[in-house]
């Protein structure tokens, strides 16, 4: 089971059909294998050997899928670049796990002078854009054009297909590392909750190199359908893409759903395309949730949870369930069952598995788990205690197996010896009609040890009071849940998937102090 097998399989089917759209680009999948195979054998006379990593720093576009593959293809190892980051926390990823091989693009060359200071390993670096390279930089086109075409390496189910480093919002990035296994198995086991035909148009638009994003890749390969790539989000290029390709399904954070639906040219496009919308990354407010099915009444809603180290689907909540005949269950405010190849559990500090509709954390065993961290072995056995991958994640079970989010673990807030959620707090804030964004952390309190404190985004034009949101959240839920102050900002801190960085609003908070 190794990941090319797609492509092969995607030649012989449907050789002919469109597999890359990007700007005014289109390739077949024909063309696409025949680019991979190229460049699998120009990164060999650069002197990659298998298992040797090779990383990518560039905005999405069809040149990621064939960097993906043709890694792959060569027997080499992904290691794709977060865009987000500074230039020595891309240094670290890359000298972490001895990258010598670099694709860039051109947006991110300004980097490139601080990234080789840093990384005296870096032997080549290939410029993945348009128009000639600067002086003593490889081609990228130049190499596919002027290299034979090499044999696919064919690698193994446990053969390393990746290293992705997580975000590094509680410390050093971690290298997660997937095998063609993991990342195989994890695609399928999405795919067998919310079916998906090899004639979907899917719109790349999360950044590729987050796992979100290249799983939706994967699962389109997977499936033979058309690949759609626009550089970044930007809610009127979505729309765009949406109506010119006849785009059919797309993943979003909620975040970026939100801009979508609130921008004021969305009624001027076309939307009729789309099937599937998955949302995912992050926590989606009720709120949020049933203004975008009211905006978007004839698309198939479709939620899964998971973590880079479940490669990353761990629950699929699939698109029934978002349907109205099925509200009356009460499933919508879940992230859905385990996916089919996945075991999961609700368990508490002893790692005992913890009654039905009791908060615990949630701990995962499948084939999907990652294989560890890079160079990391107390970390790794750590989270993998007892066979299980530790998720950090605090949620509880129903009776039926969905699995409903309660907090990260390390976010739940104790005030006055009482758990609190931040998650289900914002979920409530979130509902007040002037309130376009909130984030929730716990502060240090002389008398309570924590209190809940809210940041809060007004929608535009909108001065929302103190007391009006607390009288609103009072209403709702219990007391020593609601926010006892507030900070109103123009902008919370995101990261590259669209979620609220809570480690810099605790930063914030203490310098305020």
């Amino acid at each position: 089971m190794y990941m090319t097998q797609a492509l092969h399989r995607d030649v012989q089917q449907r050789g002919d059909a469109i597999a890359t759209v990007c700007g005014q680009r289109r390739r077949t999948y024909r063309e696409l294998a025949q680019r991979v195979s190229r460049l699998a054998g120009a990164l060999r006379q650069l002197g990659v050997a298998s298992g040797d990593r090779v990383a990518m720093l560039a905005l999405n576009s069809d040149r990621y899928l064939e960097y993906t593959l043709a890694c792959w293809w060569a027997g080499a190892v992904l290691n794709p670049v977060n865009t987000r980051w500074s230039a020595a926390e891309m240094a670290h990823s890359l000298n972490d796990c001895d990258t010598a091989v670099l694709l860039i693009d051109r947006q991110h060359l300004p980097l490139l002078p601080a990234l080789r200071e840093a990384m005296p390993g870096l032997r080549h670096v290939i410029v993945a854009d348009d128009g000639p390279p600067p002086h003593g930089l490889l081609d990228y086109e130049t190499l596919i054009e002027e290299t034979t075409p090499i044999e696919d390496a064919l690698r193994g189910d446990r053969d390393l297909a990746g290293i992705f480093y997580t975000g590094g919002t509680t410390g050093v990035p971690k290298g997660v590392m997937l095998s063609h296994g993991n990342l195989y198995v994890a695609a399928l086991g999405f795919l067998g909750c919310d079916h998906v035909v090899g004639e979907d148009i899917a719109l790349h638009v999360a950044p590729l190199f987050h796992l979100a994003g290249m799983s939706v890749m994967l699962n389109s390969l997977i499936t033979g359908g058309r690949h759609v790539f626009i550089p970044a989000f930007e809610p009127k290029a979505v729309l765009q893409a949406i109506s010119k390709e006849r785009v059919t399904h797309l993943i979003l954070v909620p975040t970026m759903l939100q801009q979508v639906i609130d921008d004021p040219s969305a009624r001027n496009h076309d939307l009729s395309s789309l099937v599937r919308l998955q949302y995912a990354a992050s926590p989606m407010t009720s709120a949020l949730l049933q203004r975008a099915m009211s905006t978007l009444p004839n698309i198939r809603f479709v939620q899964a949870y998971g973590m880079t180290e479940l490669s990353p689907h761990a629950t699929v909540l699939p698109s029934r369930y978002h349907e109205p005949a099925h509200h009356a269950l009460g499933k919508l405010g879940s992230v859905g069952r385990a996916v089919h190849n996945v075991e999961l559990r609700i368990i508490d500090r002893d790692g005992a598995e913890v009654p039905r509709g009791t908060v615990g954390e949630i701990v995962v065993r499948g084939p999907n788990v990652m294989q560890g961290y890079w160079k990391r072995p107390q970390d790794t056995a750590q989270a993998l205690r007892g066979g299980w991958m530790h998720t950090g994640d605090g949620g509880f079970m129903d009776e039926d197996g969905f699995v409903y989010l309660a907090d990260r673990i390390k976010d739940m807030i104790i005030t006055g010896g009482e758990n609190v959620y931040s998650a289900e707090v914002e979920n409530i804030l979130s509902q007040h009609p002037d309130v376009a964004m909130c984030a929730v952390i716990g502060v240090p309190d002389e008398r309570w040890g924590e209190c809940v404190h809210a940041f809060v985004m007004p929608k535009s034009g909108a001065t929302p009071s103190v007391d009006e949101l607390q009288a609103h959240c009072k209403a709702r839920i219990a007391g020593y849940k609601c926010p006892r102050s507030f900070d109103f900002v123009e902008s919370l801190p995101l990261s590259g998937t669209g979620k609220v960085l809570k480690a810099h609003l605790r930063k914030l908070r203490s310098q305020v102090r």
